[in-house]
């Protein structure tokens, strides 16, 4: 039986979307104005959508340079709820369509999560690192630049239409309706370009969408285009392991890996993914990045480094965090407290008890506080117990 979303509901939405789309951001200017008039912008947005005549505002684009160079458009903060509510009421259907081997944008998927999988794949082809296995890893040139926006609604409504068949308590029409909005906004129009064209200077065009395809590209930092992101590529997944019969394949965001213990197998795949990117998903493979490597030589994945037995950070995600360090000047203990912790909780998930004590044993750090036994918290105004070589 049809269901048509009610004024009353999508109002209750529609705050709890808000609680999402304020969470970490309570303290920004543009989240105090419109949550002084909430009731009123609340209202009108219900009404907006519910008489489908809502319309994204033009976006903030500028450059960031952490943790690396990329062009960002971001939304304003009353698009932002939508996107959450949009989110909150698709996500679970699509992600029952995703493969268990898809790990970004996806509670309790995250980045860790993947390097797990991809250390159990290793182990299971490997036989626990007895015999010879390799890792193939897949990149996707200017990936979320060069998604087609036409092609991922015929994607996204197709999936929709697909569960609603079998998902009561969702209103269909407005779903899509809410999922074009959304994707065939072209987010450079009418946009407000903050900063200069100095900072724009040597970022590849492959990465800026002011020189994709018309039709083509998502912005970067919308949570929907991190869902819309998977919803893409779930095409390239059920691809890989349904027709190509990839057992031990996983992927986060445009980041791929097949492992297997026959390299030439691993070899024969490239041109049939290349083909099927380009042919029903209208992407490029990038041939510079997609390579067969030996893991004994080590396998490098979401800013691990993963070798027979153990697991270390990459040396780029150390790095990152060391000038992280460097940057923190003169703080408070409180926030001494907080970022220390927060790189220990990182460091935790690696062997990195060495570097701990090398990052951590100074004095700007213990000034404050001092490390318990194992290197892994940092309490304040406590004896010394922390016992490195």
């Amino acid at each position: 039986m049809a269901y048509t979303l009610t004024r009353e509901a999508l109002l209750l939405d529609l705050h709890a979307a808000f609680q999402s789309a304020k969470r970490k951001k309570a303290g920004k200017p543009y989240v105090r104005v419109f949550e002084k008039n909430l009731d009123a912008n609340i209202n009108s947005m219900a009404d907006d959508l519910i008489n489908r005549t809502y319309q994204p505002e033009p976006s903030s684009c500028f450059v960031v340079q952490r943790p690396k160079k990329r062009e960002v458009f971001a939304a304003q903060f009353r698009d932002r709820v939508v996107h959450h509510l949009y989110f909150n009421y698709t996500h679970e259907l699509f992600e029952r369509t995703f493969i268990a081997d898809t790990y970004s944008c996806i509670e309790g998927r995250g980045t860790h999560y993947g390097i797990d999988r991809l250390k159990k794949h290793i182990r299971q082809e490997s036989r626990n690192w007895q015999r010879d296995c390799y890792v193939m890893k897949l990149d996707i040139r200017g990936y979320f630049m060069h998604i087609d926006r036409q092609r991922l609604m015929e994607i996204a409504t197709g999936t929709l239409r697909k569960m609603a068949e079998i998902v009561d308590g969702m209103d269909v029409d407005f779903l899509l309706w809410l999922t074009e909005q959304i994707v065939m906004l072209d987010p450079k129009t009418s946009c407000k370009i903050i900063g200069t064209a100095k900072e724009w200077e040597g970022l590849d065009k492959n990465k800026s969408l002011f020189h994709t395809p018309d039709g083509c590209g998502l912005p970067i930092g919308n949570l929907t285009s991190q869902l819309f992101s998977n919803v893409y590529l779930n095409e390239l997944d059920q691809y890989c392991k349904r027709t190509l019969g990839c057992k031990h394949y996983g992927r986060y965001v445009d980041d791929a890996y097949i492992v297997s213990c026959e390299r030439d197998w691993l070899l024969s795949l490239v041109p049939q993914i290349r083909d099927f990117l380009k042919d029903r998903l209208h992407l490029e493979l990038h041939m510079g990045k997609t390579q067969v490597i030996d893991v004994r030589l080590g396998v490098e994945f979401l800013g691990a480094y993963i070798l027979p037995y153990r697991t270390y950070i990459s040396n780029e995600s150390l790095r990152r965090m060391m000038e992280q360090m460097e940057g923190m000047g003169n703080v408070s203990k409180e926030s001494m407290y907080h970022s220390v912790n927060s790189w220990l909780g990182v460091l935790s998930h690696y062997d990195s008890f060495n570097i701990r004590c090398e990052l951590f044993m100074k004095t700007r750090f213990l000034r404050y506080g001092t490390f318990d036994r194992d290197m892994t918290v940092y309490e304040l105004s406590k004896p010394v117990t922390a016992m490195c070589a």
